[in-house]
């Protein structure tokens, strides 16, 4: 069953047309790898699906209801958690306060979340802008997750990371897989991006210009459409 399915997106900023019919799916408990180049039209798909952009065609169904230009604070409570690109933890806010600031019932509570980042523990009354970058992506991810996401949404979630802090990062989004939360991910590592993804999504230029499984983005597909 789709818990989230794009068809026929068009997007823009102003009179600049961003999105030309892009289509996209994540199935419930599915990890989906939305790949493509710097500027090809990601960001302005997840900004149509949390309700920033407002699209000017096409439909975003989640669960089955289309919330395509419904504002972004009703579609997170229809179950869409975002960690964005910066992370934009809430600097004043102590690490506890940032995690019970948005916090919803469910499986996610304080006492799973140290159990999967145990350091924001050992931070828990430090305010979010004394912390390292890794830690604050850290509490950015849990922050999501603890308004217990349907779909979990990562914009670049380990992007100028330390290699230390980024295996952190992706040993926590298997361990997500693995529990069988849905999540739509963008990352440019494709090394640790692939073996996780079910699916892949491509862009270029606003359209999806490839779909299907990570052992189906041959060599040539990747340098067609990721190379630098």
């Amino acid at each position: 069953m789709s818990l989230l399915e794009i068809s026929g997106l068009e997007s823009f900023y102003g009179a600049s047309q961003a999105l030309f019919g892009v289509n996209l799916r994540v199935a419930e408990g599915e990890v989906v790898a939305l790949m493509g180049r710097n500027g090809m039209g990601k960001t302005t798909t997840i900004g149509s699906v949390i309700g920033l952009v407002r699209p000017r065609n096409g439909a975003i169904r989640l669960s089955g209801k289309d919330v395509a230009g419904m504002q972004p604070h009703r579609i997170a409570r229809l179950g869409v958690g975002l960690v964005p690109e910066g992370r934009r933890c809430f600097p004043n806010l102590t690490v506890h306060e940032n995690l019970v600031a948005a916090a919803r019932p469910g499986v996610w509570t304080l006492a799973r979340i140290n159990e999967l980042f145990p350091r924001l523990e050992e931070r828990r009354d430090q305010y979010a802008n004394t912390l390292s970058g890794g830690e604050q992506q850290m509490l950015a991810v849990s922050r999501a997750l603890m308004t217990n996401p349907k779909l979990l949404i990562l914009d670049e979630a380990t992007e100028g990371l330390a290699p230390v802090i980024r295996q952190d990062i992706w040993a926590a989004i298997r361990r997500l897989k693995a529990e069988g939360q849905s999540i739509l991910v963008v990352d440019k590592t494709l090394s640790e991006l692939l073996p996780v993804a079910d699916r892949c999504f491509v862009l270029e230029k606003g359209r999806t210009v490839f779909s299907g499984r990570p052992n189906e983005l041959t060599a040539d597909l990747q340098d067609r459409y990721l190379g630098v």
